[in-house]
């Protein structure tokens, strides 16, 4: 038997027991009903006791079941004494990077947030792209962010924690006077042989570029070579101005002066934006955000892929805990 428990199984055991039913057990939860699985076998494994019997109609706890259940009960009701003791008075802010001002994946989810905890504060800051905003995030300057998970070195993911939020449709922004800016939707092959500007030397924000070079690589698009980051909206419409490369960007991205932005197709390729935030933050602006995220990605079906869509192996995303 385990020397010690993580309380997060005990939170899962007891929420199974309590609705006798995995996936509304999930729901309260906010995770998916395959990590709630997965946490309440490793507590039978933990425990060596099997703690319910689960039928295709039903699930009900085990003799071991009743038995631990009001042991999990006390120790998670001591654990909540616990923080709220370290809790009181009002939280400190949380801040919550949203990369850009104009990107609207996030900034739904801060906004929605903020209603569901109004005595919280979340300020937004925006640093770009995940890579910048990891570091900071990991220093403990940032608490949360937005961005493509599975772009992340190994180093800096191993600090960090994130939820599934959006399978972001891209698009291409390209100059008013290009041949493809009468299109109301621009295949990813009549790209072929573009040279198309995606963040290049940019250090901020190497998993865009990495997934824009997976997409390109694909389609025979050239990757524009590396600019010195533009800081700023007026300073990135002027260097994209002068280079007149199209840009790879989201659905959403927001407009620029003397440019189209067309939605790709054929495939649709998929920017897979996760919620980040370090590992073991205890906050109540952090349950807003990811009730935020679920509620909102769950009623616009952000997390549903459609037919004939592009992403990497290495992007598949999963719910976690």
């Amino acid at each position: 038997m385990a020397a010690d428990l993580d309380p997060r199984l005990l939170r899962a055991f007891v929420a199974v027991a309590e609705e006798l039913h995995f996936t509304r057990a999930a729901a309260c939860l906010y995770v998916a009903q395959q990590a709630l699985s997965r946490d309440v076998r490793r507590l039978e494994r933990e425990l060596g006791a099997e703690l319910f019997v689960r039928t295709t109609r039903q699930v009900t706890p085990t003799a071991d079941g009743e038995r631990l259940l009001p042991y999990a009960r006390r120790v998670l009701a001591a654990q909540d004494d616990l923080l709220a003791a370290f809790a009181s008075g009002p939280a400190r802010p949380l801040l919550v990077d949203l990369n850009s001002p104009g990107l609207a994946t996030g900034r739904r989810v801060l906004h929605r947030a903020r209603e569901l905890a109004p005595d919280c504060e979340l300020m937004a800051r925006y640093e770009s792209g995940l890579t910048g905003a990891a570091s900071e995030v990991l220093a403990g300057r940032l608490d949360a962010s937005f961005g493509r998970f599975a772009g992340l070195d190994p180093a800096l993911r191993s600090g960090l924690e994130r939820q599934p939020v959006r399978y972001e449709p891209m698009a291409v922004v390209l100059p008013e006077a290009h041949p493809l800016a009468g299109l109301s939707e621009v295949p990813v092959a009549a790209l072929a042989g573009e040279t198309v500007y995606a963040g290049a030397g940019d250090p901020r924000t190497p998993e865009w570029t990495d997934l824009a070079s997976r997409l390109f690589a694909e389609h025979g698009i050239r990757l524009a070579p590396p600019l010195p980051p533009a800081v700023g909206d007026e300073e990135f419409e002027r260097i994209m101005a002068k280079t007149r490369h199209p840009v790879l960007a989201v659905v959403d991205f927001p407009d620029l002066p003397r440019t189209v932005r067309r939605p790709l197709v054929d495939p649709v390729p998929l920017s897979p934006v996760s919620l980040v935030w370090r590992r073991g933050l205890v906050h109540p602006g952090l349950d807003a955000l990811r009730r935020a995220a679920a509620e909102i990605a769950a009623a616009r079906g952000w997390l549903r892929r459609p037919g004939g869509s592009w992403l990497p192996a290495v992007d598949e995303m999963t719910r976690t805990a």
